[in-house]
This record gives C-alpha cells, sequence and structure tokens, in this order.
C-alpha cells in the first residue's frame, strides 16, 4: 500500500450546509461538531448549516473548519482505514493536524482557534486590509512587486501564501496591496483577484495577535506528536512541544509555504494525500504541485467509500 499523507485545509473552504451528508450516514460528524459546540457555548451545527453569515466571521470559521477536519479524521480513524505517515494542513489547518497527531486535545484547539480568529480580527481595523491572489506570475516576480509597493507607499505588504506554482497570495494594507496587485499585473501577472476577506492574513500586520496567541499557548499543553506533522514557517516536522507553539505564533505573521509541504511530502515517499475537509482545495492545488501524487478530498459518503 503506498505512503499517506492526510492535509488539512485552512480558510475559504468554508460551505453553508458542509458535511450534511456524510453526518447523515455516519453520528461521529453530529457528536464531533456537539463537543465542539458545549466547549464554545453555541451551536456550533446550527451555524454551519444555516446562517452564512456567522459561518463566514473568521472567529467562527476557525473552530467550525477545525471540527469538520476532526471528525472526518475520527470517522477514517473508527472504520479503521489506513493510516498517514504524516500530517500537514494550511494555515488554520496545522491546528487540525495537531489535533489530529495527539498534540493538543480537541476541546483546547476549539477555544483555541476561536481566540486565534479575534485577535487577528482585532489587530487589523475592517477595511484596512486587503489580500489578493495573483494568477500566473513567478514568486521572485510577486516578491519584488510586495517590495516595491512597501517602499512606495510606506506599508505593509507581502507574499503570504504559497499555494502552488503561478498561485500566490498577497496580503497587507490595502493601498500598498492594491498598488502591489497593480504592480503584478504589470509585471505579467495573468490576473490579481481580491479576497473577499476581513483579515490580512500571515503578514507582519497580524503581530499584535501573535503576541496575543503566545500569551494564551502558554497555558495550554501540547503533546509530542505521534504523526509528524509539517509546519507552515519551516517546513519542518518538530518533536518539541515548544517549538511546536512557537511556529503556531510566527505562522500568524509569516508565509503558508504549501508548495514547499508538498514537495517534502512527495520527497519522503508519500504517493497519496487525503484531504480531510469540506472542499477540494488542497486537492486542486496538489495537481499543480506534483502530477505524481494522488490526492483526494473526504468528503461525502462515496469518498469514504472508496477507501473501505
Amino acid at each position: 500500500m503506498s505512503k499517506q499523507a492526510w492535509v488539512f485545509p485552512g480558510q475559504g473552504s468554508q460551505t453553508l450546509g458542509m458535511l450534511s451528508e456524510l453526518a447523515s450516514e455516519y453520528a461521529i460528524i453530529q457528536e464531533t461538531f456537539a463537543q465542539a459546540s458545549e466547549a464554545l457555548g453555541y451551536d456550533l451545527w446550527d451555524v454551519v448549516q444555516n446562517d452564512e453569515q456567522k459561518l463566514n466571521q473568521t472567529h467562527i470559521t476557525q473552530p467550525a473548519l477545525l471540527a469538520a477536519s476532526y471528525a472526518i479524521y475520527k470517522l477514517l480513524v473508527e472504520k479503521e482505514l489506513s493510516q498517514p505517515v504524516y500530517l500537514a494542513g494550511h494555515s488554520l489547518g496545522e491546528y487540525s493536524a495537531l489535533v489530529c497527531a495527539g498534540v493538543i486535545d480537541f476541546t483546547d484547539a476549539v477555544k483555541l482557534v476561536e481566540a486565534r480568529g479575534q485577535f487577528m480580527q482585532q489587530a487589523v481595523p475592517a477595511g484596512t486590509g486587503a489580500m489578493y491572489a495573483i494568477i500566473g506570475l513567478d514568486d521572485d516576480k510577486v516578491v519584488a512587486s510586495c517590495q516595491q509597493a512597501q517602499a512606495e507607499t510606506n506599508e505593509v505588504v507581502a507574499a503570504v501564501n504559497f499555494n502552488s506554482p503561478g498561485q500566490i497570495v498577497i496580503a497587507g494594507n490595502k493601498n500598498a496591496t492594491d498598488v502591489a496587485a497593480n504592480l503584478c499585473k504589470e509585471h505579467g501577472a495573468k490576473r490579481a483577484l481580491p479576497l473577499a476577506v476581513s483579515v490580512p492574513s500571515h503578514c507582519a500586520l497580524m503581530k499584535p495577535a501573535a503576541e496575543q496567541l503566545a500569551s494564551l499557548l502558554k497555558d495550554i499543553q501540547f503533546q509530542t506528536p505521534k504523526i509528524p506533522v509539517i509546519n507552515n514557517v519551516d517546513v519542518a516536522y518538530p518533536n518539541d512541544p515548544e517549538a511546536i507553539k512557537q511556529a503556531l505564533v510566527k505562522q500568524l505573521y509569516s508565509p503558508v509555504r504549501w508548495t514547499e509541504t508538498v514537495t517534502m511530502l512527495a520527497e519522503l515517499g508519500v504517493e497519496t494525500l487525503l484531504e480531510m475537509g469540506p472542499s477540494k482545495v488542497l486537492t486542486g492545488l496538489t495537481k499543480r504541485i506534483d502530477k505524481r501524487l494522488s490526492c483526494t478530498a473526504i468528503n461525502t459518503i462515496d469518498s469514504v467509500n472508496s477507501l473501505i
């Protein structure tokens, strides 16, 4: 059997009504959401199924996606399917991976990512930040465009998500990010698409949020991973709980190096990725990064049955 890695998506992969089909067949889905709801003090499953406006608020999106990913993971474990040799998550998804690796208790993680979302929103006033997806431009040209825009505006903008070759996200102050997006188009980008987000993630504007997160993490117990988790910041899989915490803090204001993560998994001998989340975001990125890798999103009854 081929070596597997299980990967976990971040914000943007949520959809209203997500996992409703799986929940109709497998009780463990709603049981996991009930556990999250108890920790949060409101009915998370009801929000996920019925209130899109609330679902898209970052402090709700984050625990919702964590619960969705963990519920799918628990379902596969319950069915005693083959286990992964590595785990990895995109941004928020790194928290899902750490829960599944036994590093963080699920209830602790639900509260942690809710607070993370609140810290992120508080760090940048609404309407003052922006993010763009830059399509069809080399990494170095995107980085150079951001550096030029920073110099011209004296504001923050940086390449923050290296999602796949030719797909990079930039983030920062709105004016600087608008300037950088235009420079990317001048330098040959096929498209510069503004993203409908309220927080410019993974740039220097998130340092105040990172400080708050670091303070909160001091009181949360982390364990040694049972399965190696490749992190976003270093593209490494530390075993030391304190090193894992430090990487999560740094992650808030540092780029997500997803292309390198998937490349590393292939170099480690992984042949198959399973995406544990409600969409196919990482599955699509994998195909653009390394066509030798097989990737399947596990979020429907048919996709679960295909593994049995």
